[in-house]
């Protein structure tokens, strides 16, 4: 089971959304207005009158007959129609008012979900640019408390009206905050204290598969379970360590279904980004094979023989390793062999072009190999980015100079463990500037090597960081568990005072 999500501050929160109109139900309204006209129309007359302008006068309101008494001029002389306009739209601001404070004046829905608040259920006919909402009036009235949109900060001048996470909205203004479109929706989503809809907060929050692009799916308990790279982050549906996906045998990242991968001759797959600084053959492998031999030289410990390196294939590495007596093998990929036993082995003499999604053409030659010393030749995996061809010549020339001094009879933890640590030491000074100050004369080693080389390009930078992080968070016995006691070692002590201690005891020092 993978680890769970990080942790992010988006909740998940369940609030209840208020919609409606400032009016009540017709019947309960329109009953409502005719009672309070009523009392204003008693209220602002000045008594009976007689004769024909004097007596009651029957006035039919709506679908009711209620006979109510004409108001008389009032003494200040404005127009009657005027003057009753006033007292009528008076009268519905304080009929509405005193309803406004009952809760049945509303119309409410309450809906408890993992997702958020509830919008009325009328409200999901519309599309994303549209909002449906009841045939109310639009009555400008404004109650206390009630007047200021939270969406546009304006006056809520009508009858519709949203009331949401203790604020209140013009329909039109409560907007998803990803998209910028109106919730129409009868469910929403809270990201932090933004509003969104629960398609865009799945968008924001649910991991998407860097393989298949797709939402990483639940498992049976319903938990969204996946693999994650430890370094490069890479998030994939657990399927896809079975379905025969395609993993760069360099930088071990999974191919992406929208990023082709290429692939070599002997069946590994290579990404775009560690092809561009891949050693194809043995030719293009020598410059760098020169530089470490001068990284050794300038810590001291130069190789006094010509040790041949070739390039294989994977199938002539795995053969010299079965005719191979000696050595610890690094399994269930060797990368490269410090050999110690006449061979024959083919090498790559000339590297191959691409075709399309392939790499093809490569030219082979059978090499005899003749041991002259302890070391008959270093045999590295062609088709390698640069810097881990690099890490891979600097380990093998380590066990070859153990051989050429005297180092005999190391237990694996041991003799890989140093190995390791000079492989990480030129990584460390290829990636890291500055960091080769536990050798002495290696800085300036370095220094030289990289103003041959030039500058790395950023992608290279950060593959190295990752061949780094591997040596480091090896988990086998004897290249992790080996590495990490002889680092502390080297830490304390030094690099020579480590080597004096293993040729005199056979292991690190303490």
């Amino acid at each position: 089971m993978a680890p769970p999500p990080p942790s992010s501050d988006v909740n998940h929160l369940s609030h209840p959304c208020i919609y409606g109109d400032f009016n009540n139900s017709y019947p309960e309204r329109k009953s409502r207005l005719m009672k309070w006209l009523s009392k204003l129309f008693k209220s602002g007359s000045g008594g009976r009158r007689g004769g024909g302008c004097g007596g009651y006068n029957p006035q039919f309101v709506g679908e009711e007959n209620l006979v109510v008494r004409a108001p008389v001029r009032m003494p200040d002389d404005r127009p009657r129609t005027k003057k009753e306009q006033e007292e009528l739209d008076h009268a519905i601001a304080l009929s509405l008012s005193d309803g406004m404070g009952k809760r049945n004046g509303y119309n409410e829905w309450r809906r408890d979900c993992n997702y958020g608040g509830a919008l009325p259920r009328g409200a999901d006919n519309g599309g994303p640019n549209s909002t449906t909402y009841p045939p109310y009036g639009n009555l400008q009235y404004n109650p206390a408390g009630y007047s200021v949109c939270a969406g546009c900060h304006r006056e809520i001048g009508y009858g519709n009206y949203l009331g949401c996470m203790g604020a209140y909205f013009h329909p039109n203004c409560f907007r998803c905050h990803s998209c910028g479109y109106p919730i129409t929706e009868q469910e929403f989503s809270l990201s932090g204290r933004d509003p969104c809809h629960k398609s865009c907060f799945k968008e924001l929050t649910h991991p998407k598969c860097d393989v298949c692009l797709q939402f990483i799916p639940t498992n049976a308990a319903g938990l969204i379970e996946y693999r994650c790279h430890p370094f490069w982050s890479q998030k994939y549906c657990p399927s896809h360590e079975h379905d025969n996906t395609a993993r760069c045998c360099s930088c071990e990242r999974l191919e992406s279904w929208n990023v082709r991968y290429y692939s070599l001759e002997d069946g590994r797959s290579l990404c775009l980004e560690c092809m561009e600084s891949a050693i194809m053959d043995t030719g293009d492998c020598q410059p760098l094979y020169h530089a470490i031999r001068d990284y050794y030289e300038g810590m001291n410990m130069k190789l006094d023989q010509q040790i041949p390196m070739l390039l294989v294939e994977r199938r002539a590495l795995n053969e010299a390793i079965v005719g191979e007596k000696n050595g610890y093998h690094h399994m269930p990929e060797t990368r490269g062999l410090c050999l110690s036993e006449e061979q024959t082995v083919t090498s790559i003499l000339k590297r191959p072009r691409i075709g399309g999604q392939h790499l093809i053409g490569m030219r082979t030659q059978p090499q005899k190999l003749t041991r002259k010393c302890e070391v008959t030749a270093i045999l590295v995996l062609y088709g390698l980015p640069r810097l881990l061809t690099g890490a891979i010549l600097a380990h093998e020339l380590m066990h070859g100079w153990l051989r050429l001094k005297g180092y005999r009879n190391l237990n694996p933890e041991v003799e890989e463990g140093i190995c390791q640590v000079l492989s990480y030491m030129w990584l460390e000074s290829e990636v890291l500037p500055g960091s080769s100050s536990r050798a002495s004369t290696s800085a300036a080693s370095s220094s030289s090597s990289l103003s041959k080389k030039g500058g790395k390009s950023n992608v290279e930078n950060k593959l190295g960081e990752f061949f780094i992080h591997q040596i480091a968070h090896d988990a086998s016995p004897a290249y992790g568990g080996g590495f990490r006691a002889a680092n502390a070692a080297v830490n304390k002590y030094g690099l020579r005072l480590t080597l004096d201690h293993i040729r005199l005891t056979g292991n690190f020092p303490f």
